[in-house]
């Protein structure tokens, strides 16, 4: 039991370490690069960005954490041994269910217009269109990234707390 205690803590730090780096490389390198850039190619890289992340290996981060916080949760409260790592797992088990609530009711919303309002001819449909999107996906997006690399804190914790056999404090 202790073994798949500690494989799925592990996976679930790993994925979830990997999630955060995702969403901080959107806000602090895609975001301001196309920021930079005009409408139309604000509008095309975003709609293009928001295709090709629907993919395996995305849903493999997005919910493989969550399962993994989940399993990893339920064999350090129930599997026997220390449950030092237990409230650690939780605080990060709600701060992805965080993470899961604002991409789904903020950032896909914006994705799901962004990508109705097509590619517009002129210039204010255009810039229309970013402004609906541009400073609210964003600015979602840095909050679901604090609260994601703060469950991979959690979780770099509780594999810690795991790892010494420590009692919870």
């Amino acid at each position: 039991m202790r073994a798949l205690q500690g494989v799925s803590l592990l996976g679930a730090v790993l994925l979830t370490g990997l999630s955060a780096g995702l969403y901080y490389g959107f806000a602090v390198a895609v975001s301001p690069g196309l920021r930079r850039a005009g409408d139309r190619t604000f509008v095309e890289g975003m709609q293009r960005i928001n295709t090709a992340i629907l993919n395996g290996w995305f849903l493999l981060l997005f919910a493989g954490s969550l399962l993994l916080i989940a399993a990893a949760g339920a064999l350090h409260l129930w599997g026997g041994g220390s449950r030092a790592a237990v409230p650690w797992i939780a605080a990060a088990g709600v701060l992805y269910v965080a993470v899961l609530v604002i991409t789904m009711a903020f950032n896909v919303p914006l994705n799901d217009a962004l990508d109705a309002g097509g590619l517009p001819d002129g210039a204010e449909r255009l810039a229309a269109l970013r402004e609906r999107f541009e400073d609210g996906w964003h600015r979602w997006n840095v909050v679901r990234t604090v609260c994601n690399t703060a469950a991979f804190g959690c979780l770099a914790w509780a594999l810690v707390r795991y790892g010494s056999g420590a009692s919870p404090k």
